[in-house]
């Protein structure tokens, strides 16, 4: 693992820091306490304690969208965060007193394969990353997501494993937001970078393929579970028109939440009868945060 990245790492039982130690052909995290977490052959470190509420995006899940993205039909969430991000660590460099040390981290909570966070650190040279996942197989592809990207499975909605005040940006792309623990790990003059699906984000697939629905009331319940923690500072839309296979409409509805609740035959019935290429909309919003 990355030292740059372990020196912000805690342990999740303890708080105490944490060191790497290989035994013949194994690796794990310690702490002073004894504390132990393997680290997998994949590359990624297992930071969960107790057993997780849910396991995360499924294998299959995790494959369509690793698809879908290198594809590049999300292309435009990738380029928003990095300007985004670009923004918020040179802001935070001109600080009087920067408090994120030597580099900047970036975390992406909820971070799938890792794409998100890769683009964005290719755009800041002098950053490193850590992906949290609850998903193993999309830690396994995280984890190779950048050369400077360390990768750990963690409950988001757990305590994060990581110091206080030790991270620059906090990426947190279509997945749960646990508000208080951004709030801790986040530098006092760091960003928290939101996206969410605009209402009518893939809109033309949700009549024709009887797809889950944006909650038109979404970005009031984002707010609301932020806003004790964060000020919002910005807010801006993003849109992309695809013309997609029929393959490529069901990765797409295969890597999000419409995946645990099609029926298969229907579906397919459904998508056999649209026409090629299929129309669809991207629009999503990237809101920015900065903590109280």
């Amino acid at each position: 693992m990355d030292p740059r990245v372990l020196d912000r790492l805690r342990c999740p039982v303890c708080g105490e820091p944490l060191t790497e130690a290989t035994a013949g052909t194994t690796s794990a995290l310690r702490c002073l306490r004894r504390h132990s977490f393997d680290i997998a052959r994949q590359g990624y470190v297992n930071l969960l304690t107790g057993r997780a509420p849910h396991v995360g995006d499924t294998a299959e899940m995790v494959a369509a969208r690793a698809d879908f993205q290198a594809a590049g039909h999300y292309d435009v969430i990738s380029a928003a965060l990095v300007d985004a991000a670009t923004e918020a660590v040179g802001r935070l460099r001109a600080t009087p007193t920067p408090h994120f040390g030597a580099y900047p981290l970036v975390v992406d909570a909820g971070a799938g394969t890792g794409r998100y966070l890769g683009a964005v650190l290719a755009a800041l040279p002098d950053a490193v990353g850590l992906a949290l996942d609850v998903s193993k197989p999309a830690l396994r592809r995280a984890a190779r997501a950048h050369p400077r990207a360390a990768a750990a499975l963690a409950d988001t909605w757990q305590r994060l494993p990581l110091a206080d005040a030790s991270t620059a940006v906090l990426l947190n792309v279509f997945a749960p937001r646990n508000g208080a623990e951004f709030h801790r790990v986040l530098d006092p003059a760091g960003t928290l970078l939101v996206v969410t699906p605009d209402t009518d984000h893939l809109a033309e697939l949700v009549d024709a393929l009887d797809l889950l629905r944006v909650d038109p009331d979404k970005a009031d319940r984002v707010a609301d579970s932020l806003g004790g923690h964060f000020t919002l500072v910005s807010s801006a839309g993003h849109r992309a028109e695809l013309a997609l296979t029929r393959p490529e409409v069901a990765t797409v509805v295969g890597m999000g939440p419409s995946a645990w609740h099609t029926d298969p035959v229907a579906f397919a019935a459904r998508l056999a009868a649209l026409p090629e290429p299929v129309r669809v909309t991207v629009a999503v919003r990237v809101d920015a945060y900065r903590p109280r």
